[in-house]
């Protein structure tokens, strides 16, 4: 497990996080320096639970959903880069700062997450998300994340 790759593939992401359908909002982790940065990669498609009520007929991915994806490919890398130490531990949002959104993604789309840790103390980390569609970037944010044990979730 503490092995380094240069990709997650979906099998492993699932090792890494929590989440599940329908609030799984990656499918692979790639372009990964540990402790440093990632990408992650959305597949965006019309069978997304979100589009028949946003918006019926111009379907748009939420943009809280595009930062929620940013949060799981940082989160992701964080228990990458962990190893052994990662495992069995959650992360935790703690806050989301400069999130502008500028252009609508839409079904067919593959969401490029790009996560570059702007820093770390003890267990709190901070990262620089940028979401794109074909190289524009369509969302940022700055989200900071405190990585917990799995029984603190749980009391």
């Amino acid at each position: 497990m503490s092995q380094t790759l240069e990709v997650l593939e979906i099998q492993q992401v699932l090792e890494h996080l929590p989440h599940r359908y329908p609030f799984l909002l990656i499918d692979r982790l790639e372009d990964i320096v540990p402790s440093e940065s990632a990408t992650g990669v959305k597949m965006v498609t019309i069978n997304e639970p979100f589009f028949p009520g946003h918006f019926p007929g111009a379907p748009v991915m939420p943009g809280v959903l595009i930062i929620e994806a940013i949060a799981q490919s940082a989160a992701a890398l964080v228990v990458h880069s962990l190893g052994d130490d990662g495992f069995g531990r959650l992360v935790y949002f703690m806050t989301i700062d400069k999130a502008r959104f500028r252009k609508p993604v839409h079904p067919g789309s593959v969401l490029k997450l790009h996560v570059q840790k702007e820093r770390q103390r003890r267990d709190v980390w901070r990262f620089a998300g940028t979401a794109t569609v074909d190289g524009t970037t369509v969302a940022e944010a700055v989200i900071s994340a405190m990585l917990l044990p799995k029984d603190a979730a749980e009391g």
